[in-house]
């Protein structure tokens, strides 16, 4: 935005949505600044919209709109507002629906709401009885209450308590409706430290203060990287700011609640998709307020608006679950980082298993490097063994080696707990016909339908769509004749029930367990020894402490490495390394058992041998000899539609008009992956860059010379995650 050209009584206001940049607005009296949350007309409708700086003077002053009002809210702090223009540019995407990521709560913008308790007035009843008595007995504290609350306390009935109300006895007191978040108290109950981990938290302790920086804390699991974190986070409260805490997924914020409350006295301002509107408007007002001094949350979390934010901590930095995959498409680690070095504060990532781009980062020296490279106290690493499935074959019918299944009954003769880890969710990926050879495939993508077995359904992991399992083939007919294909997390805990009827079995899945209470419900019976054998999807590989786990099996462990991702073989090492890492984690040493038919793989010769950087170094020359990142750029373009002839002939001239430029090539249109979602065709084209070339510019020069009819969806991916 061009300053020195402007109205002096004019603003210029972006709007949340797709809108491709601010309009101007007359001040309308209001005195107003940038970042200002404001109400505006717009047509017809009354809109909200950010002041986003002074009017350009492209519309004259008397054509303009006033402003309609103000929110008793802070403004959005410049630095938010800096990112939302930078992040637009960078992902390619409108500053509008940018902006609307941090304006995810509507109701935190309008007054608090208030309520009235109620504390000791200055009359006597006119008439007093015991149990008026124990009320004001207990009203001698000074302190304000609801009727509910002086109830409970004094043993006297709610009738009683507004008698006293009426009588002027108790008067009442307006308050918020919800009270403010505690300030966790960084001296609460701070645990000793190994050498190694002071070692750690004090060097993360000294950098806050000293601008940005990105400090990679790459630890084993177990390690505890969390406590040395913690320590950084004590001394920001100390210092008076505010921190905040990014996890990949909702299913580790209650055990990681539980050990914040522990250290710190109390639970954080909390922050996902699963909080309830009414909590989450307390949190976006109290971050703004500065009130809210630390906050847990999902990649959303980034965007609230923090006055004094000191200190980000990206916790699992490698997860892909930080990657926004519809909407505005961005990586929430990258924004985060991008974040801390506008705010000019550090920015932590911990991993036991670092991406592939932090590790080359932080050897290159563009990140600080911080090591914990053994388990806290008396644990130790666990012993990783690789089964090989050509040599030691399970029965037929059966997915359990006999490795596997004497390491199991061994565990259950001492009592111990095994995790049998399967990332397939299901009974059965596929349904065949034993006699055409048909598969059951979804209508609506081009994915099979997947047994489920529990549910008497099968269906599409991508769309939701069901049916029933069919009684004949519907090709041709015979009855009878779909059979179940491969396993699935369901189908290996029928083969344990039936090896081990007496074992408490329990399966941990999303089809399963339906949302965080189920899923944390379900880790707490692991963790308290009421489950002998866990089956589990990567809901179960990260995070999670049980304590009685010594055995880990992965069923299938070249699981994930087939396809044409650049990063499988990388994300398939980051699974099975966090999975084997639940095994023995305290007194009791650990056992991995890695079902494969790739012994001999890199991959799997590098966990066995507990040699990660080997295997790091070895993905990394692979990458820089093909110039894939992070030594080279991707960017891809997602075309969708449903009327397929339009969106090939609009493939075809989008292919025509990509500009040509060296050190930039482009590859497609091709079918995607996923050649087929939700009933739309998909293509896809790849524009394969150098490190430094200038992609955004190249993909926006491209678009507008060729922009998508109406009728076909074009979604932009810069640095995709997914390749689907």
């Amino acid at each position: 935005m061009n300053d020195a050209v402007h109205q002096p009584d004019s603003v210029s206001v972006l709007l949340p949505g797709g809108a491709p940049g601010p309009f101007d607005y007359a001040k309308g009296g209001h005195d107003l600044k940038r970042g200002d949350i404001i109400q505006v007309p717009l047509g017809r409708r009354e809109v909200l919209g950010v002041v986003w700086g002074p009017g350009t003077g492209e519309v004259g002053h008397n054509r303009l709109k006033a402003v309609s009002g103000v929110f008793p809210v802070p403004p959005l702090p410049p630095v938010l507002c800096d990112l939302v223009d930078w992040m637009a540019g960078y992902v390619l995407a409108s500053r509008g629906s940018v902006l609307a990521l941090c304006l995810r709560s509507g109701e935190a913008l309008e007054p608090p709401k208030m309520r009235t308790i109620y504390r000791r007035g200055p009359l006597e009843p006119a008439r007093m009885t015991p149990q008026r008595q124990r009320v004001l007995d207990t009203a001698a504290d000074g302190l304000a209450r609801s009727p509910a609350e002086w109830a409970e306390i004094s043993g006297a009935s709610v009738a009683t308590v507004k008698g006293l109300i009426e009588a002027g006895a108790l008067v009442g007191v307006e308050v918020p409706a919800f009270a403010s978040h505690p300030c966790p108290d960084a001296d609460h109950a701070g645990v000793a430290l190994s050498p190694a981990q002071r070692g750690v938290a004090d060097e993360l302790i000294a950098s806050l203060g000293e601008g940005f920086s990105t400090t990679l804390l790459d630890g084993v699991t177990g390690s505890g990287k969390t406590e040395t974190y913690f320590e950084a986070v004590g001394e920001v409260l100390r210092r008076g700011g505010q921190a905040l805490i990014l996890l990949p997924e909702i299913a580790l914020t209650h055990q990681f609640m539980e050990r914040f409350e522990a250290r710190f006295g109390c639970r954080p301002a909390e922050w996902h998709s699963d909080v309830k509107s009414s909590e989450r408007s307390r949190t976006w007002r109290q971050v703004a307020e500065g009130t809210a001094r630390v906050v847990v949350g999902a990649r959303s979390a980034l965007f609230l608006p923090y006055p004094d934010l000191r200190l980000i901590v990206v916790d699992e930095e490698h997860d892909n679950a930080f990657k926004q995959e519809e909407g505005v498409i961005y990586n929430a680690r990258d924004m985060a980082v991008v974040r801390a070095r506008m705010g000019e504060f550090p920015i932590v990532l911990a991993s036991a298993t670092p991406s592939l781009e932090s590790w080359v980062n932080a050897r290159q020296g563009r990140y600080r490097y911080l090591a914990l490279p053994a388990r806290f106290g008396v644990a130790v690493m666990p012993r990783v063994d690789l089964v090989d499935l050509r040599k030691e074959r399970p029965p037929s019918g059966r997915f359990l080696s006999p490795p596997l299944e004497e390491a199991v009954e061994h565990a259950l003769s001492r009592q111990e707990q095994s995790l049998l880890f399967l990332n397939r969710r299901g009974y059965a990926p596929l349904n065949i016909c034993q006699t055409c050879g048909h598969r059951i495939e979804c209508p609506n993508c081009s994915s099979w339908l997947v047994e489920h077995r529990f549910r008497l359904k099968l269906v599409c992991h991508h769309c939701g769509y069901e049916r029933p399992k069919p009684q004949s083939c519907p090709q041709c007919g015979t009855p009878n004749a779909m059979a179940s294909s491969g396993p699935g997390v369901e189908r290996i805990a029928e083969e344990v029930a039936h090896l081990w009827p007496e074992a408490r079995i329990a399966i941990a899945s999303s089809d399963v367990l339906h949302g965080p209470k189920q899923t944390q419900d379900a880790l707490e019976r692991m963790a308290e020894g009421e489950i002998d054998i866990l089956i589990g999807t990567q809901i179960v590989a990260k995070g999670h402490n049980f304590p009685n786990l010594t055995l880990v099996g992965v069923v299938d462990a070249d699981l994930g490495l087939s396809g044409g991702d650049p990063r499988a073989r990388e994300r398939t090492f980051q699974l099975l390394h966090q999975v084997s890492g639940r095994a023995g984690r305290a007194e009791k040493p650990g056992r991995v058992l890695l079902q494969t038919h790739q012994p001999e793989d890199r991959l799997m010769q590098a966990i066995a041998a507990g040699d990660r950087d080997k295997f790091l170094a070895l993905e990394a020359e692979d990458r820089e000899r093909l110039g894939f990142p992070p030594y080279g750029r991707f960017a891809a373009l997602i075309l969708s539609g449903t009327d397929d002839a339009l969106l090939e002939e609009y493939a075809r001239t989008l292919a025509a008009a990509a500009p040509h430029a060296e050190g930039a090539s482009v590859w497609g249109p091709a079918p995607a992956l996923m050649a087929r979602l939700r009933g739309r065709t998909r293509l896809r084209f790849l524009v394969k860059t150098t490190r430094n070339f200038r992609i955004q510019a190249f993909v926006a020069e491209w678009l507008a010379a060729a922009p998508p009819p109406s009728k076909v969806r074009l979604s932009v991916d810069v640095d995709p995650q997914s390749f689907i």
